[in-house]
């Protein structure tokens, strides 16, 4: 379907491919890869034809169309409907309904035949194409992604950037493109819509390239991993957690190869440099130099498994008490919120805030961090010192400032080394320490801005979606530091595999009210499906129809006398009837035998009086057969009196 041959392409100075090849087929399920800055969005717009290969070359087929989500689509401004705004996936279907109504308005005064043949030639397209469905198609789809009804008549431009990326996702989802490539479509998903989408993708009829941080998501999606490493793409036949015990093992059977080739390196540098002044040696160690000049090199194993060595530590130890939340309420215009809601979070309490968007998630954080108005009572325990992380402190970076610089501003008294030490964890090596914020990408920048919350010496930590933006390695990072933190936190994530490793408490907001499962979040998982089963099968006991006990009459003595002789007859009857379809079964049996027979079918006044007698045992079988079946009913009922 698509075959990308001897790829090599240059953003500026930097080569990111180098002779990298990689073919597609329709229905493959592809998961890109690459730690951030390795040229994997790079990728989907070199297929996309934005940018031209600088060599090799990208083809595909005739019939392969390219539907493409990336983050350029939150620009994406409009006045109208959502819903019609996913509706202009059906461009066809859209030109056909305007040309029907166009005619339709004609017929209005002008009544010929060709008119007429036209409407139905339109309507027979429009319905072979689905057109009266597309509206019910696009609403399933928003309504999966997490809109409700009302939204749909909404203008776009009213939605955020995270919603609005949503519609476009639903847009590009309805035109079903043979190849579907996602750039980090989960940054914008609450978790019921990202289940929402692998369920929706597990049944989608083209290929698919994704490209995401979410481990659980790839693994749930994918069926290859596509590894961007050393300038080439690296296949992995299996989802994410294939793809890292195959990683494993190769990076061991290629450090073995790697080794081996250094070692006979070193052993032919030696035989050269002992005998190049020798002349009866000249000829070997010329083949030795040729061989060396030959040798195709291994490379050496880049240990990508980060590890972080600093301890972040605080001064002040906190109370047993970091937050208590006494009947706090909290509403919107239109929009409760929080309503006489009670929470308290204990030392050592590792919280995820999970759930839909628009439940509150955000909200309670700010209310947490006493930012956020509310009724009712909010109170900090003894020696709580917090550090709130959220995506718009992005900007409140000093663009100007080196990292370093940025970190020495955060209000500790670090040492630079210390400070380097720490940028280096957060994969910042040598002299990236010094690039200024200016020049960061949107990932580079989520990790100095963490960082930055996590040097602040706080006891209590708020995340805000803190992996948005992070390649796997930056969240494995995060995952260390927090595991390693000896303080508290609230962490709002919709990254499952973050939240399972991070949390020791689930709290979720449902009917307005803060609910707190304490366990971690595959727990949670598991009492939630067992809830939901257990609903599910309250919900259709409620619906069936409760059926009132029988009341089994009791039988008079006499009555059962009565009984007793009934079923004695009919049982007789049984007997007689059995006896009589035994000897008819067998009447029938021979006039068929006779039937068959030459001299018979040959013999006209034979055969029709053949045929006169089947016919009559026939008709007395079959009313035999039915006697039988009453006398047996008569006898189950009877039965069933005398119990």
């Amino acid at each position: 379907m698509l075959s990308i041959t001897n790829l090599t392409f240059h953003f500026g100075s930097r080569t990111l491919y180098d002779n990298a090849s990689l073919h597609i087929k329709p229905k493959d399920r592809i998961g890109l890869i690459g730690a951030n800055g390795t040229g994997k969005s790079t990728l989907l717009r070199l297929i996309t034809g934005e940018y031209q290969p600088d060599g090799g070359s990208i083809s595909k087929s005739s019939e392969c169309t390219i539907g493409f989500l990336n983050q350029d689509l939150l620009s994406y401004q409009s006045n109208d409907p959502i819903l019609e705004v996913a509706m202009q996936a059906f461009e066809r279907e859209n030109r056909l309904h305007k040309q029907i109504d166009q005619v339709l308005h004609e017929m209005e005064t002008n009544y010929q035949d060709s008119l007429v043949n036209k409407l139905t030639r339109l309507q027979e397209e429009f319905e072979a194409l689905g057109g009266y469905t597309i509206q019910a198609r696009s609403e399933e789809i928003l309504e999966g992604l997490g809109f409700s009804t009302a939204d749909l008549k909404r203008p776009l431009r009213e939605f955020s950037g995270g919603w609005r990326m949503r519609v476009m996702l639903a847009k590009l989802l309805l035109q079903k493109p043979a190849l579907l490539m996602l750039d980090e479509p989960t940054n914008h998903l609450d978790l019921p819509s990202i289940q929402w989408v692998e369920n929706y993708l597990d049944n989608y009829e083209g290929a698919i390239i994704v490209v995401s941080h979410d481990r659980e998501f790839l693994d749930n999606v994918v069926d290859s991993i596509v590894e961007v490493s050393s300038q080439k793409l690296n296949v992995y036949s299996g989802n994410y957690s294939f793809y890292v015990e195959e990683k494993a093992l190769r990076n061991e059977i290629q450090r073995g190869a790697y080794e081996n080739q250094q070692a006979k390196i070193r052993q032919t540098e030696r035989f050269i440099e002992r005998f190049r002044s020798k002349a009866t040696k000249a000829r070997q160690v010329q083949s030795r130099v040729k061989s060396l000049a030959r040798m195709d090199m291994i490379g050496e194993v880049i240990d990508e498994s980060a590890r972080v060595t600093f301890r972040f530590n605080f001064k002040q130890q906190t109370g047993r008490h970091i937050l208590q939340l006494e009947n706090i309420s909290k509403s919107y215009p239109q929009k409760p919120i929080l309503k006489n809601t009670t929470a308290n979070i204990e030392r050592g309490d590792k919280i995820a805030l999970i759930g839909a968007n628009g439940r509150g998630k955000s909200t309670l954080l700010r209310i947490i961090a006493g930012t956020e108005p509310i009724e009712g009572k909010r109170q900090l325990g003894y020696n709580v010192k917090f550090s709130f992380f959220a995506q718009h402190q992005l900007e409140s970076l000093n663009i100007e400032n080196t990292m370093l610089d940025e970190l020495k501003q955060a209000g500790t008294d670090k040492t630079e080394a210390t400070l380097r030490t720490i940028l280096g964890c957060f994969l910042f090596s040598n002299d990236d320490v010094f690039k200024k914020i200016k020049v960061l990408s949107g990932g580079e920048k989520s990790r100095v801005a963490l960082a930055k919350t996590l040097i602040s010496e706080a006891n209590f930590l708020l995340l805000d979606e803190p992996t948005n933006h992070l390649d796997m390695q930056s969240v494995n990072i995060l995952i260390q530091a927090l595991q390693q933190y000896e303080g508290s936190f609230v962490v709002v994530s919709h990254d499952r595999h973050f939240v399972a490793n991070v949390a020791n408490k689930i709290w979720y907001i449902e009917d307005n009210q803060i609910k707190v499962y304490p366990g971690t979040y595959d727990e949670y998982e598991l009492w939630q499906q067992e809830r939901a089963e257990t609903e599910a099968a309250s919900s259709k006991q409620a619906q069936s129809p409760k059926k009132e006990p029988v009341q089994k009459p009791v039988l008079s003595e006499n009555e059962k006398q009565d009984a007793n002789r009934s079923l004695k007859k009919a049982s007789q009857k049984v007997e007689e009837l059995e006896k009589k379809i035994t000897e008819l079964e067998g009447k029938k049996a021979l006039l068929e035998k006779q039937m068959a027979d030459p001299a018979t079918y040959n013999d006209p006044k034979k055969l029709a009086q053949a045929n006169a007698d089947y016919q009559q045992v026939t008709q007395t079988l079959e009313t035999a057969q039915q006697q039988w079946e009453n006398a047996m009913m008569e006898i189950e009922e009877l039965e069933k009196k005398l119990v």
